[in-house]
């Protein structure tokens, strides 16, 4: 048996992934989770041969999650299932160590299979994105630049921003007007929506 441990935030959307998948005979979901922080634990008490993924969850994101289980759980294959086909997030899945990358619209059929190829060691990616990602070229911005537009994301102000990333407001100035002429935009909330829509964010 294929043992899957499945992250998403959303509970019937989870219950609805593992009803489906323990209709396949050689898969069992050993646990499920809807919040990033209780990825690892679990996994690392489940021990699953396949880590199921959403990417936007409550506390620690499945992309950071992925890293951490490619550190601490690294014969466990990670697959990254989201809702959100973006470029930017399948590079960064990419470099966390991810098996593969599928959107939420497709059969399950096609997850069930992309488990299987996962665990004989294939990447699994979704062909459309994989195209989109390598048009869009690689994420622009620092990961200080990062950082203070994702402080930035409530529409925070400079001195706010600087509190949270512990640094002064003169270098978060700089980081943002860095990071609007980056992503060739007007201001910093217009930077903050282009940096998600890439999944740079």
């Amino acid at each position: 048996m294929i043992k899957v441990l499945l992250a998403e935030d959303q509970g019937m959307m989870r219950g609805a992934l593992a009803l489906l998948l323990g209709l396949e005979e050689d898969i069992e979901v050993v646990a499920q989770v809807g919040d990033g922080d209780e990825i690892l634990p679990t996994a690392l008490a489940a021990r699953p041969d396949v880590a199921l993924l959403d990417i936007e969850l409550p506390g620690r994101s499945g992309l950071d999650a992925a890293a951490d289980l490619r550190t601490r759980l690294p014969g466990c294959r990670v697959l990254i299932l989201t809702t959100f086909g973006r470029p930017g997030y399948l590079r960064r899945a990419m470099e966390a160590g991810a098996s593969g990358f599928l959107v939420k619209d497709g059969p399950v059929e096609d997850l069930a299979a992309a488990i299987r190829r996962a665990l004989a060691g294939e990447r699994v990616i979704d062909p459309a994105l994989a195209a989109a990602a390598l048009s869009a070229g690689p994420n622009p911005l620092t990961q200080r630049e990062r950082d203070v537009l994702a402080a930035a994301v409530d529409g925070a102000t400079v001195a706010d921003i600087a509190a949270k990333v512990h640094l002064s407001p003169a270098t978060v100035r700089n980081y943002l007007s860095a990071a609007i002429g980056k992503t060739r935009t007007r201001n910093r909330m217009e930077a903050v929506r282009a940096a998600r829509q890439n999944g740079w964010l």
